[in-house]
């Protein structure tokens, strides 16, 4: 049963984003605001972070083609995004230290590249007519305090059964 937790923490939590896309309303943070959760993306940063960079990368590279298969009309943004930004991570975790306040730097840093990069490649192939300052004030700063809000009241849950899930890992 322990296999199956991770696994459906990370469901739950991709089926959390498109809810809460579906039900939250457009202006919650002023009008014209788009917000963008990547409460997924951000747990998987720390599983990346407190687990391991193996697993945490081959987690991500799943769940990155499962958003592009279920989302994206293109395949291969988020099937490459999320495990090269949670290499990134892990990188800058080697770094410095392990702690609740540099994951949750670190995965808003994540979260900042996979926006940027998604916006640049929606604007390389014409999905998008923004312009980059417009989209970092109608999209960037509004998806940067929502995940930021997530980070902080689901951040020290997640580190603390990660690290629960490591120890485990460790014993078998």
């Amino acid at each position: 049963m322990k296999k199956f937790l991770l696994p459906l923490l990370f469901l739950f939590l991709f089926f959390l984003e498109s809810l809460f896309v579906q039900y939250v309303p457009a202006d919650l943070f002023g009008h014209h605001q788009i917000t963008v959760p990547h409460f997924l993306f951000a747990a998987l940063l720390f599983l990346m972070m407190f687990v391991g960079m193996k697993q945490g990368i081959i987690y991500a590279a799943i769940f990155g083609l499962l958003f592009d298969i279920v989302y994206i009309e293109i395949i291969g943004i988020y099937l490459f995004l999320y495990p090269f930004i949670s290499y990134l991570a892990s990188k800058i975790m080697n770094i410095m230290q392990t702690n609740f306040f540099i994951a949750f730097l670190v995965s808003l840093f994540g979260i900042a590249l996979l926006e940027v990069g998604v916006y640049e490649m929606d604007h390389l192939i014409h999905v998008t007519s923004l312009d980059f300052m417009k989209f970092i004030r109608l999209r960037l700063y509004p998806t940067m305090i929502l995940n930021a809000i997530f980070i902080i009241v689901a951040g020290y849950p997640l580190k603390r059964m990660f690290e629960k899930y490591a120890v485990t890992r460790r014993d078998e």
